[in-house]
């Protein structure tokens, strides 16, 4: 079992955030202005949870406060915060200014990492960035980068974002951005396909 964190401040969101990931905020509500307040002065972590349709997730992720991009005359606030760690929310309270709860920080199980897995993983990446950015992506920083990392960096779906945050095995996680990663090629490449047929108004050029 991970360490727990009493009052620890919540933040619930149509989004989900990754550890590793920049996730930039605006804040307008009171309450969450509080918050933000209180995090920024005791440089704390807060919490990011998805509501989904099906209602609150349990499982969010942890951020800090990267920085302050901008504070309006009227109270608002711009930041940019960057996701730290997987949590699950155990239980919410109601006698503070602002949404908190208990939490549970989320360790990974005990494995040792597949070699083959890391590979195909960084692999599926590599094309899909060559594919995006016509451009490489740096090797050294790559043989660095762990599937949150990796998915930090490419707009995923919600529920998928969601389904790498509910995993605790890295070699799950990366078994599954390689077939995100492979899957969005595939999207990439119909999309092209299609458009190409768009420009040529459904005929076939040849030379």
């Amino acid at each position: 079992m991970g360490a727990r964190e009493d009052r620890f401040p919540l933040f619930p969101l149509d989004i989900v955030a990754l550890p590793n990931e920049l996730v930039p905020l605006h804040i307008f509500e009171e309450r969450y202005r509080a918050m933000i307040a209180r995090c920024l002065e005791e440089d704390l972590e807060f919490g990011i949870v998805w509501v989904s349709d099906d209602g609150l997730r349990t499982t969010g992720c942890a951020c800090m406060i990267d920085r302050v991009l901008r504070r309006h005359d009227d109270g608002r606030i711009d930041i940019l915060t960057r996701g730290t760690r997987a949590l699950r929310v155990h239980g919410e309270l109601e006698d503070i200014p602002y949404p908190a709860g208990t939490v549970e920080f989320l360790d990974d199980k005990d494995e040792e990492l597949d070699e083959r897995t890391i590979e195909d993983a960084h692999d599926a990446y590599a094309a899909l960035v060559l594919e995006v950015t016509d451009e490489h992506p740096d090797l050294d920083k790559l043989a660095g980068m762990d599937a949150y990392a990796m998915a930090a960096t490419v707009e995923l779906g919600l529920p998928a974002k969601q389904g790498l945050l509910d995993l605790r095995s890295e070699n799950a996680r990366l078994r599954l951005v390689t077939r995100l990663f492979r899957a969005a090629i595939k999207r990439l490449d119909y999309i092209e396909r299609a458009e190409a047929r768009a420009r040529s108004n459904g005929k076939v050029r040849f030379g």
